[in-house]
């Protein structure tokens, strides 16, 4: 079975499966063999009418940052934890977030990319649970032969000048900080946990 229909095969065990909330599945969307993944915490109202990933404000934020960047759409994945719309776009509860960490867990497997970008502090925490996002957006963590690079949230950039500063100048660094995942992940274990600290002094 090739990760096109891997991932369609999970979208329908989710569909079928009694999980938190009532609203749209919002599965995720693009290349089922992306290297660089983008996970969010969960749909909005847009999301859950469109059933597509980021596609409000801060999607549309999130889309014309990796055409700036040099990326194209299809050549990344992007979904979040929680894959329906909590009521009133409130943030995830934990209950809810560990019903569908499973089937992240089981979404990253199948798409194995090299670099997750988290975005936001609930996305951060769910691979990162001592990181603060002031203090860790745009660092290379180096797990489980993968680099995590946390990103503000593009909605919370939205809200204030500073942010919207340091969200674009971290994403405009991101092919670099996958030329520098890749190397990363090329070094040896021990190698790599020393890269690790140098890199996040970089960003």
């Amino acid at each position: 079975m090739d990760k096109t229909a891997e991932l369609q095969k999970l979208a329908a065990e989710m569909r079928a499966a009694k999980l938190p909330l009532d609203t749209n599945l919002v599965f995720g969307e693009g290349n089922a063999g992306a290297q660089v993944m983008f996970v969010g915490e969960a749909p909005g109202r847009d999301e859950d009418i469109q059933v597509r990933p980021f596609v409000g404000r801060g999607g549309q934020l999130l889309r014309q940052c990796l055409r700036e960047a040099g990326l194209k759409e299809e050549e990344v994945y992007i979904t979040n934890i929680v894959k329906r719309r909590p009521p009133e776009n409130r943030d995830p509860l934990p209950e809810e977030i560990e019903a569908y960490k499973p089937y992240l867990s089981r979404q990253i497997e199948i798409i194995a990319p090299q670099v997750i970008v988290p975005l936001g502090r609930f996305a951060m925490n769910y691979f990162l649970p001592a990181a603060k996002i002031t203090r860790d957006q745009g660092k290379i963590f180096h797990m489980n032969r993968r680099c995590i690079v946390p990103m503000l949230h593009p909605a919370a950039a939205l809200r204030a000048p500073e942010m919207m500063r340091t969200f674009r100048e971290t994403f405009s660094k991101l092919p670099k900080i996958m030329e520098k995942c890749e190397a990363l992940l090329a070094e040896p274990p021990a190698a790599a946990k020393q890269s690790v600290s140098r890199e996040q002094k970089l960003f």
